[in-house]
């Protein structure tokens, strides 16, 4: 039960990765995280929500017995690189 949430935090370092908040700003995703909340995408937003919720599950009693359900489902996929996008060149007549 201790590696539930582990997907969810990594969707959450790879969302905050590739935030205007890191990539354009310049900050570290610990500050976005801390100071800059309200200017994160609404994906970052709602993997943060989960992300506290699974945490708030391993801790609860009663879901010891139940499981954690909150981050077990969860699938991670990372995204690529902004850079890394393969752009099609142009069609040649």
């Amino acid at each position: 039960m201790a590696s539930s949430c582990q997907n969810l935090v990594a969707a959450l370092k790879d969302c905050l990765k590739y935030s205007d908040c890191v990539l354009k700003d310049g900050h570290k995703p610990s500050e976005c995280l801390k100071y800059y909340s309200d200017d994160l995408p609404e994906e970052c937003k709602s993997l943060r929500k989960a992300t506290f919720e699974c945490k708030r599950g391993m801790l609860d009693m009663r879901k010891r017995f139940r499981g954690n359900l909150v981050g077990s489902q969860f699938e991670f996929v990372p995204r690529t690189p902004p850079s890394a996008a393969v752009e099609e060149p142009p069609a040649t007549s």
